[in-house]
């Protein structure tokens, strides 16, 4: 089957890299500087030969085959700056990272139309976005860890994985991780981490062999997507302690592959229980490894993006139902 030439932008670099083990290429525009959403190829991820650097000025002039939109800007400004208007009336994605902020039930998608396909990353943001006529789908995240790299646990604390976490506001826990800071011992890593006395960005390659020697993952997340910190930890066998909210509960069983509760006391003695005991550390995190290896591979993340690239280019492959 032909490849497929797609546009998009640099939103989120970790779901970009694995969205492009996807067999297509993809056209990322930059803007000189790389301010945040223009960053092309940029970064430390170890981009294929299917990821392009596209300046925003010369994407006029190139033939695409679809456009995969990832924020608000770039579907209500960007696609009339840079795109033609033959461009904008080729098939269009709009990949929604996020559930819905204003309103957690009542918030209408700001895309409204039949033409596009509107992509949730989770079951549970399809389910609170008001979608209105734009047809959706869903496709779950996939990861991809060194095969080499397993879960250690030999360090006796915990592990918060989260970019600038102080300026995120209660939404992403900034709160909790300093709650449980104060009575357990817990580090934090990400971008700006040093604002929360945490030890600074680890890169993307590397992470999941830092994060592989820690007891556990602490996820403070209130209300947000599933992150892919998570989905990473436990595929290196990581036992993970979150909140029992929104797409959370549905991927972690308590006590089997992890521990989950709105009880946030309980969850500090969950976190005691894992440092008292490697071994329920370990099993907890083979479990984990397992649900991770069901649902998030790399495999058919690809596949999903395939089916879906296909489905509004009219290419589907032969045999395909989508």
């Amino acid at each position: 089957m032909r490849r497929l030439k797609i546009l998009t932008w640099h939103t989120h670099g970790s779901y970009l890299y694995y969205l492009s083990q996807v067999p297509h290429d993809f056209y990322v525009l930059s803007k000189p500087g790389r301010p945040p959403g223009y960053g092309g190829r940029a970064g430390h991820f170890p981009w294929g030969d299917n990821v392009h650097d596209l300046p925003v000025e010369a994407a006029h002039a190139q033939e695409f085959d679809c456009i995969l939109f990832q924020d608000d800007h770039q579907w209500e400004e960007d696609q009339f700056v840079f795109l033609t208007a033959a461009q904008r009336a080729l098939p269009r994605i709009y990949l929604e990272h996020d559930p819905p902020r204003a309103h957690p039930t009542d918030t209408p998608h700001p895309v409204d139309d039949p033409g596009v396909l509107l992509v949730h990353v989770t079951p549970f943001n399809e389910l609170m976005w008001d979608n209105r006529r734009t047809p959706t789908r869903v496709i779950e995240h996939g990861v991809l860890v060194p095969e080499s790299v397993r879960y250690l646990g030999a360090l006796e604390r915990g592990l918060v994985v989260s970019n600038h976490l102080a300026r995120r506001g209660r939404r992403m826990g900034p709160d909790l991780f300093l709650q449980a800071r104060s009575q357990l011992p817990l580090d934090l890593v990400g971008m700006a981490a040093e604002e929360l006395g945490g030890l600074g960005e680890v890169q993307h390659a590397q992470l999941p062999a830092f994060a592989a020697r820690y007891r556990f993952l602490f996820s403070p997340i209130r209300y947000s997507s599933l992150g892919l910190a998570v989905i990473e930890a436990m595929m290196v066998g990581m036992p993970v302690v979150a909140l029992a909210t929104a797409e959370m509960a549905t991927v972690i069983d308590d006590g089997a592959n992890g521990f989950i509760d709105t009880r946030v006391e309980r969850l500090f003695d969950c976190m005691r229980d894992l440092l008292r005991s490697p071994s329920l550390a370990r099993d907890l995190g083979q479990a984990a490894r397992r649900r991770a290896q069901e649902r998030f591979s790399i495999e058919r993340f690809s596949a999903d993006w395939d089916a879906a690239f296909r489905h509004v280019t009219g290419t589907a492959a032969r045999g395909s139902t989508a």
